[in-house]
């Protein structure tokens, strides 16, 4: 084969890749894109039902109102270190705090939720428990059953 041919075999390949790498990031941005609206949704609609302006809520958390007005329309997103103040704004306490903090992570690729990375490294068992999980693939039955043993310890003390 001469050495045209393998030229023009790699500049096939490699634009084949390209292609490739360009879906899958159209495809990650898409998803990102729609959590990103969820959670903007989800605080506007909370803010809304509250009587909280976009105005008085952007000044409470110490942002532009035009910076909220695009979390809100899943344009930007919130550092995490506003999540707090977003879920004490709307007054989400327990689940309903989880459920903002879940729905944040989701708008980025590779992100736990912000409440949880602190406690995964603090904890040796808990990195090796989710490791054994990971590995095993433990179904949603799995994990609701580790969840039902964590509460019946945590009832039990």
């Amino acid at each position: 084969m001469t050495t045209e041919y393998h030229r023009a075999y790699n500049v096939t390949m490699l634009a084949n890749m390209c292609r490739l790498r360009m879906q899958l990031h159209f495809e990650r941005r898409a998803i990102m894109n729609e959590n990103e609206q969820v959670f903007g949704k989800f605080i506007e609609e909370r803010r809304k039902a509250l009587g909280i302006t976009l105005r008085g809520f952007a000044a409470e958390l110490d942002i532009a109102p035009a910076y909220m007005s695009d979390i809100e329309k899943g344009r930007r997103y919130p550092p995490d270190k506003k999540l707090d103040d977003i879920a004490r704004i709307l007054k989400l306490e327990g689940t309903d705090k989880e459920k903002l903090l879940d729905m944040a992570a989701l708008t980025r690729v590779n992100t736990v939720s912000p409440d949880l990375p602190e406690y995964i490294m603090d904890k040796d068992l808990a990195r090796v428990a989710l490791r054994r999980a990971k590995a095993g693939n433990l179904s949603d039955e799995g994990w609701q059953e580790v969840i039902d043993l964590i509460n019946k310890k945590i009832d039990d003390e």
